[in-house]
């Protein structure tokens, strides 16, 4: 057991708080949610991976934990207040974090589906560091922006389908930027669906489906032996829908 006084993990467990509701719906009849509430979720130092199907829950979970650390829904850093439409579920309302004592309080989200409005986010609020025009970079090139001004110290990093939009050479750069942070002592929650991700080395990975939050390793996941499956063969897949 790690002793607290040497413990500087920025959330050390993810459990419910005392004001979940009675009532069975949505986002609670999600089965991962469910099981975090139940169960509560361990994070260790490092990166932990949720890798899942559409509709699993992953993001959500992502989501809720990063606005229960005090990170806004749609992206940014501690204090960032931009906001379009709110979709967000209430379940940070529902969780408690537990956080070791002493250590700085520096987070930053990152979500794919929202990073547009976060960059004109940015250029209506300048800071004070030199940093690019994201709105000038391609997506790839925007992503990799941000990993390199935002993701910079250590701290606890949330990111929700980063992969999405990057080539095969960017998510690798992402892999060795995440590997970066959590082997300075950063702290990385990654909701994902991409094996190349889940590759990251020392990962905590954690596969959500139906059955809610399981433990796993990279060779027992249903999305790698897919893809192996699927590049080995394509037709074995394609015959199915073409």
């Amino acid at each position: 057991m790690t002793d607290a006084r040497w413990d500087r993990r920025p959330v050390r467990r993810v459990s419910a708080g005392p004001d979940v509701p009675d009532h069975a719906g949505w986002p609670r009849t999600v089965p991962a949610v469910d099981h975090l509430l139940r169960d509560g979720l361990d994070l260790p130092t490092g990166v932990t991976v949720l890798i899942g199907e559409n509709g699993s829950g992953k993001s959500t979970l992502v989501e809720a934990i990063a606005m229960a650390y005090g990170l806004s829904p749609e992206g940014g850093s501690i204090g960032a207040r931009h906001s379009t439409r709110r979709t967000e579920s209430d379940l940070h309302e529902w969780l408690r974090l537990e956080r070791s004592v002493g250590v700085r309080r520096w987070g930053f989200f990152l979500r794919a589906e929202t990073m547009h409005g976060f960059y004109s986010y940015l250029a209506d609020n300048p800071g004070t560091g030199d940093e690019p025009d994201f709105h000038a970079l391609s997506h790839g090139e925007s992503f990799l922006a941000v990993l390199r001004t935002r993701f910079t110290s250590p701290g606890f990093y949330c990111l929700d389908e980063p992969e999405s939009g990057l080539s095969f050479s960017a998510q690798v750069a992402l892999v060795s930027t995440l590997h970066e942070i959590g082997q300075a002592g950063g702290q990385v929650l990654c909701a994902t669906h991409s094996p190349l991700l889940a590759a990251i080395p020392g990962a905590h990975l954690v596969e959500v489906g139906p059955w809610g939050l399981r433990p796993t390793t990279y060779g027992d996941l249903e999305a790698v032996a897919h893809w192996r499956s699927y590049l080995d063969e394509p037709m074995r897949y394609l015959r199915h829908v073409l």
